[in-house]
């Protein structure tokens, strides 16, 4: 499984951008799809996630109701849409895949498949 994840740019405190994560190869595979972020020196943060069969959402509690990320079937692709966005969501965005159930959807050794990230940057 290959992922391709794109979207990421600079933008000011309020405004809203949209994250795509496109998995390509053994596609059938993946039981769910998760976004990670990371800002260097801190440790990688859980974003949200979304499970493919049950359509079911988990988000991490500095997002909900901010972020909302949804899944296109016949694209195999990911979305994040960011609305409201703060400083402090100023991070590497990485988008993840996981072809099991093991581990926890919230922990990042659940996903065995990492896409290459892409940077959003919020101003104030």
């Amino acid at each position: 499984v290959q992922l391709q994840a794109s979207g990421g740019g600079l933008v000011q405190a309020g405004a809203s951008l949209r994250l795509s994560c496109a998995a390509s190869g053994r596609t059938d595979t993946i039981i769910s799809m998760a976004w990670f972020r990371q800002v260097p020196g801190k440790e990688r943060e859980f974003v949200a996630t979304f499970i493919w069969g049950n359509v079911i959402q988990y988000y991490g509690d500095s997002v909900k109701g901010r972020f909302t990320i949804s899944g296109d079937n016949a694209k195999n692709t990911v979305y994040l849409q960011m609305n409201n966005l703060k400083p402090e969501d100023t991070a590497v965005y990485y988008c993840a895949a996981s072809s099991s159930y093991s581990g926890k959807y919230y922990e990042g050794r659940r996903y065995d498949h990492w896409g290459q990230g892409t940077l959003v940057t919020v101003s104030s």
